[in-house]
């Protein structure tokens, strides 16, 4: 069994899928508590579900995209499991976490987007660097950027783990706290090896939508 927040279908918000049609699985239960998050909701909140029954609700979408989310997914050992299942399933599943947990035993098949946690997230000490070991190519690392202070930071991370020949790299804003003309400006200057990226999902829908 695992507890779920919710499942629900839109379009990715982030990542280099942003803008393509998913199902959300989201996970209860975070480990971590960001200064910025904004999903508070996932942190109790939920229903037990087998992982059958997670499946059935993700095929009535007919979507082949699928990301587990949260909280923070890994903390429910179950959540191995259901990545396996639905990669069997013929899923294209991508697992968004936020790197404080081991990502040696997912499933080779699942694309991981790790959101490495930046100095204002206050969760900077929660990161397992040995989990950058375990990336492939085509799996993403994510920083969110609050103020110059993360963006420095980053930029060494980037540069002492070597990321750009390991992985891809996504830079976003904290929304509503760092304007993204800054970021992108820092980047351009920088000629940094990131994609940069914005919250599609609250753009398109009020910010603190739930289910979107």
């Amino acid at each position: 069994m695992l507890k779920v927040n919710e499942i629900f279908y839109s379009i990715q918000g982030e990542s280099s899928f942003a803008g393509l049609p998913c199902v959300f699985v989201r996970l209860t239960y975070c480990n971590l508590r960001c200064s910025y998050c904004d999903t508070e909701y996932a942190f109790y909140e939920g229903k037990d579900m087998t992982i059958e029954e997670i499946i059935d609700e993700v095929k009535k979408y007919n979507c082949n995209l699928v990301e587990v989310t949260g909280g923070e997914p890994l903390f429910q050992k179950e959540s191995f499991d259901l990545l396996k299942t639905l990669c069997d399933e013929g899923f294209k599943v991508l697992l968004e976490t936020s790197g404080s947990i081991s990502i040696k035993d997912v499933d080779n098949r699942v694309t991981i987007i790790m959101d490495l946690k930046t100095p204002s997230s206050k969760m900077m000490k929660k990161n397992l660097y040995s989990n950058l070991d375990y990336l492939k190519s085509n799996d993403e690392v994510k920083f969110v950027i609050g103020n110059r202070e993360d963006y420095e930071w980053a930029k060494k991370i980037i540069e002492e783990y070597n990321l750009k020949n390991k992985c891809k790299i996504l830079m976003g804003c904290v929304f509503g706290e760092l304007p993204n003309l800054d970021l992108v400006n820092w980047i351009l200057e920088d000629n940094l090896p990131v994609r940069f990226q914005m919250q599609m999902h609250k753009y398109i829908w009020e910010p603190e939508k739930r289910g979107v």
